[in-house]
C-alpha cells in the first residue's frame, strides 16, 4: 500500500466517521464529496499515464527523426552513386592527364572515399559497428 492509497484510506474514514456523527441525513452529501475526490485521483492517474505515453511517444519520434536512415531513400541514395560515377569521369581524366599514374589513383581514392563516407552515414552498422536488432529493437553488438 502506497502514500495514496493511504491518504484515501483516511479519507474513507474521516467520511464514515463524519457519517456516524451527523447522521443519515448527510450520508449523500458525504458519499458525494468522497466518490468525488475518489474520481480526481483517478483522473490524475489517468492524466499522468497519457502524459507519459505522450512522452514516449515523442522521444520515440525524435529517436526515429535523427536515425539517417528514417530520412534517406532509395532514391536519394541512387542519386548519390550516379553523379559519383558520371564526376568520376572528369576526375579520372583530369587525375590522369596531370598526374598520370598516380593520380588517376588518387582521384579514384578520393571517389571511393567520398562513397564509403555516404555508405556509412546511410548504414550505420554497415561496417562491423553496432547494428540494431529487428526482433525485438535493441541495441545488439
Amino acid at each position: 500500500m502506497d502514500a495514496r492509497d493511504t491518504d484515501l484510506k483516511k479519507e474513507l474514514d474521516a467520511t464514515l466517521h463524519a457519517r456516524r456523527e451527523l447522521g443519515e441525513e448527510y450520508e449523500f452529501a458525504l458519499v458525494d464529496s468522497f466518490l468525488e475526490k475518489v474520481d480526481q485521483r483517478i483522473d490524475g492517474a489517468v492524466e499522468r499515464r497519457v502524459r507519459r505515453q505522450i512522452a514516449e511517444q515523442q522521444m520515440q519520434t525524435a529517436r526515429d527523426s535523427r536515425s539517417p536512415g528514417a530520412t534517406d531513400s532509395w532514391g536519394e541514395r541512387f542519386g548519390f552513386g550516379i553523379v559519383s560515377l558520371v564526376l568520376a569521369v572528369p576526375l579520372s581524366a583530369i587525375g590522369g592527364g596531370v598526374g598520370h599514374l598516380p593520380g588517376l589513383l588518387t582521384a579514384w581514392a578520393g571517389i571511393v572515399g567520398v562513397n564509403v563516407v555516404q555508405a556509412a552515414r546511410t548504414n550505420p552498422g554497415l561496417f562491423g559497428g553496432r547494428r540494431k536488432s529487428s526482433r525485438n529493437g535493441d541495441w545488439e553488438d
